[in-house]
């Protein structure tokens, strides 16, 4: 009987130390730092709206944190947290190849991009309980097959995020809406970007880790870095059907953020990409902007080797 109860006050303990607002021994941690941002400043005929939603037909949930993976061969999953914290909130979307890491906002589904494509994902949601270490919320894997290798990068997500009826989206129309070729339709899109936007030097010097572009407020300032340029550019053409890499990585030495874009008759123009006149190299439109085109800047921007991707969104 006595070693009964001395067994019964043990679990109590137990269960009581599982309860505690200490993460347990059990919970995942993570040890996670925040993503530099994108700075580096120069040296379909009918248009598609597609917008990502939390279906509730496959929700892993835990923690006050739900992850909606119900919509993966449309190459997106998202996430949720409603749990009343001043903690830092993270989401690791980890695919075949490359780990992504987001801050996620209470109280509101983002979205995020599966963009290594098919194969095995582990979606995990985290709370910073100090310094650069984070406790686990809740996780799920999946096996991921897209409707087809377009999928992440036709729908707003996180890191381009518009929505129909946004101004980005009505300029979109409006430059493109005599124009059936979407390459021409690229084209006015990247002459709009880089004619009408100037690199903002105080927001490269001030902007903080986390910043994500708002692009209808890009698009009315007039001006931005380069994460800016190419989101707005990426948003602009994936609200015309046109599929578009945001691709963050180095130029050179310094990070940096361009675009990549597919049509039925080039296939993926890698690297970034620009119009000649004649035909497509690549295109950089922050620095095309802020170089004003210059040949030397253009020759810059047209050797692939001077980019190195890391991430793609």
């Amino acid at each position: 009987m006595k070693f009964k109860l001395i067994a019964s006050l043990l679990l109590l303990i137990l269960l009581l130390a599982a309860c505690s607002s200490s993460p347990a021994e059990s919970v995942e941690i993570a040890d996670i730092h925040d993503e530099m941002v994108a700075l580096t400043e120069s040296p379909a005929a009918v248009p598609i709206y597609l917008s990502p939603e939390a279906s509730g037909e496959k929700v892993q949930s835990g923690g006050q944190a739900k992850i909606d993976y119900s919509n993966t061969d449309d190459g997106y999953v998202m996430v949720m947290v409603t749990k009343d914290t001043s903690k830092k909130l993270k989401a690791q979307v980890a695919g075949p190849t490359t780990t992504y890491t987001y801050n996620i906002t209470r109280n509101q589904w983002e979205t995020f991009p599966l963009s290594d494509g098919n194969g095995t994902y582990k979606v995990t949601v985290y709370e910073n309980v100090s310094d650069t270490k984070y406790a686990a919320m809740t996780s799920v894997s999946m096996s991921v097959k897209l409707t087809d290798e377009f999928a992440p990068f036709l729908r707003p997500n996180q890191y381009v995020d518009y929505k129909e009826g946004s101004e980005t989206v009505k300029k979109a129309a409006e430059l493109t809406k005599d124009l059936t070729d979407p390459l021409q339709k690229v084209e006015a899109i990247y002459k709009f970007v880089v004619s009408s936007l100037k690199y903002d030097k105080l927001k490269a010097a001030t902007v903080k880790s986390g910043y994500l572009p708002v692009l209808d407020d890009v698009l009315a300032a007039k001006k931005g870095i380069c994460f800016d340029y190419a989101s707005l550019m990426a948003g602009m053409l994936r609200s015309q059907g046109i599929p578009c890499k945001l691709i963050v990585g180095y130029a050179g030495e310094a990070y940096h953020a361009w675009i990549n874009v597919w049509t039925e008759d080039t296939g993926w123009i890698n690297g970034v990409i620009f119009f000649d006149g004649s035909s497509w190299h690549h295109m950089d439109p922050t620095f095309a902007s802020s170089g004003n085109e210059s040949e030397a800047i253009m020759k810059y921007i047209g050797d692939g080797s001077n980019y190195t991707a890391k991430y793609i969104y």
